[in-house]
């Protein structure tokens, strides 16, 4: 077992949940057996939750001692806490219900998807909650405040030459890594140069690209998926020993092997971006949901040209792979782990692992393009790693064993 494998549950694993035991019977077992580690006022502000599921509603607060429980609510008096300011209040049904507790997807994917039923509340309130929920099912900590060490210097950049225990020892402790001349100046232009050639074959809906307005009102291709397929360079990159030799620094069987076959996306940083994604704010890669099955993955951006201040560069939050936070719309201000930037020049590569929270600047003085590619742990379960998760869950935090049907064995198997 490696530091990045941080996978414990598995698809072939995942429980059904059924909502009145859990809100009845797990969830309030779960803030007893958990209680040393749960926010206090302090730690987290948290207004009082109602979840509604088909005819039936709990209650989750926190009482002014810090102690946490769950409670029926008759349906009948839910109508008249829709005014309360104090209350957040979510509809959801009952697979959603056990596509959150076994971490399948968060508050952010439901959102993104359009399911996200909030009736009274932000999304930020509803996302301390599940804080709390991931907290007690995982047997993680949220987040405080010096609790995770950094190496001293955060701006470090690594050769493929360098000693391959101090790089994998950084990316373990920072979550990212700037890598120096990995390819060259003239595989770049041949890159760039498909770029030009593949953009004419794209279209808006297309399902295989994305695309953003520009301020002058025209529309500008900014991601083109599977683009190994229209790249013989690329292509050839891809199966380079410099590439490959990357997954290896890790030590954790990383593989290319991506179920979804869309190995790579070429992206252009335009300026003037009016609408549409293009420059992603602070996020996880598994800010989605699926945490537990799919993390550490590597992501890996490969800079077509040189990317700084003004052009789009990468910036990442030092250690935030190893904190439970906000996966995605936090104010990174507010943290005290470090906002690192992370400028490269033609043919630099930087990863960064699939938790660490990261976001692109918006280029303002020159455009960028970058290939976005990765590894991810391989298909096959690591029985032994995943065993090792699972117990770690079962005794972590004063012994305290957590409900097997919750935390079960499960790792992704499909990338």
């Amino acid at each position: 077992m490696t530091a990045v494998d941080r996978r414990t549950r598995r698809d072939d694993a995942v429980p059904v949940i059924d909502p009145e035991d859990f809100f009845d019977r797990e969830l309030p077992s779960l803030f007893v057996v958990r209680a040393a580690d749960l926010p206090t006022s302090d730690d987290l502000p948290l207004r009082t939750l109602v979840v509604e599921v088909d005819e039936r509603a709990w209650c989750l607060r926190r009482d002014p001692f810090d102690r946490f429980s769950v409670d029926s609510v008759d349906t009948a008096a839910i109508e008249g806490l829709r005014t309360d300011e104090r209350i957040v209040q979510v509809r959801l049904t009952a697979q959603q219900v056990s596509d959150l507790v076994n971490d399948q997807i968060t508050p952010i994917g439901m959102m993104t998807a359009g399911a996200l039923d909030l009736v009274n509340g932000r999304i930020g309130h509803l996302l301390d909650w599940w804080l709390v929920l991931r907290s007690v099912l995982d047997g993680v900590p949220i987040y405080r405040p010096g609790s995770v060490d950094l190496p001293d210097d955060l701006g470090r950049s690594f050769t493929l030459d360098d000693d391959p225990h101090e790089i994998r020892a950084y990316l373990e402790s920072a979550g990212y890594l700037h890598l120096r001349g990995v390819f060259t100046a003239d595989e770049m232009a041949r890159i760039s140069a498909d770029m030009d050639r593949a953009a004419p074959s794209f279209s808006p809906g297309d399902g295989r690209s994305w695309w953003a307005t520009l301020a002058d009102g025209s529309e500008q291709v900014v991601r083109m998926q599977h683009f190994e397929s229209h790249s013989p360079t690329l292509a050839s990159i891809l199966d380079d020993p410099r590439f490959l030799s990357i997954a290896d620094l890790v030590g954790a069987g990383h593989t290319v092997d991506w179920a979804t076959g869309n190995r790579a996306e070429a992206l252009f940083k335009p300026i003037g971006v009016a609408s549409g994604i293009s420059d992603v704010p602070w996020h996880k890669d598994c800010s989605l949901g699926r945490h537990s099955y799919e993390c550490c993955s590597l992501t890996v951006g490969i800079s077509i040209t040189g990317a700084g201040p003004t052009s789009g560069q990468l910036r990442v939050i030092a250690g935030s792979h190893r904190a439970l936070l906000w996966p995605s719309l936090i104010d990174t201000s507010k943290l005290d782990l470090p906002d690192v930037a992370l400028p490269t020049d033609i043919g630099d590569v930087t990863v960064h692992l699939s938790c660490t929270l990261h976001m692109a600047q918006e280029p303002t003085e020159t455009p960028r393009r970058v290939v976005y590619t990765g590894f991810r742990l391989p298909n096959e379960a690591d029985e032994q790693s995943l065993a090792a998760n699972r117990q770690r869950l079962k005794t972590s935090r004063e012994g305290a064993p957590l409900n097997t049907s919750q935390v079960s064995a499960t790792s992704s198997t499909s990338g």
